[in-house]
């Protein structure tokens, strides 16, 4: 068994990271799915298909929820799941994350939840023009 992975975005970004991730690596190791969130969509509803989903995604290892944005809609939405068991949330996902996750496929979810957060801060870095 491996940890569900919940992808909770702003309109297809959860879903584009998630594509993109498993192109890179040529395979999506971990069960994966991503819930658009858009303005006209009611927050309830929204809130009942995350949980479908969950429970969906939960072999018994635990979900990874991962949002774009700490206090957006799907944050929100992802901070309400953390009633269920066996569920933890990272905020600003980014494809680094995503990657690094991947990476590590049978890890346990609190040890995941760890990798996806320094997956993200190391794939956050300031270019510099090389000098010649």
């Amino acid at each position: 068994m491996t940890v569900g992975i919940l992808v909770i975005t702003h309109g297809g970004i959860g879903h584009e990271l998630l594509e993109t991730a498993s192109h890179t690596l040529g395979i999506c190791p971990l069960n994966a799915e991503a819930l658009s969130v858009y303005p006209e969509f009611n927050i309830d509803e929204m809130d009942a298909m995350a949980r479908v989903i969950c429970l969906r995604l939960d072999t018994g290892d635990g979900v990874l929820v991962l949002t774009d944005m700490f206090g957006s809609t799907p944050s929100n939405i992802a901070r309400r799941l953390l009633e269920l068991p066996r569920v933890d949330v990272v905020t600003g996902i980014n494809l680094p994350m995503l990657i690094r996750i991947m990476n590590y496929p049978k890890l346990p979810l609190d040890e995941l939840k760890q990798k996806a957060i320094s997956g993200g801060h190391d794939g956050i870095l300031a270019c510099q023009e090389e000098s010649s």
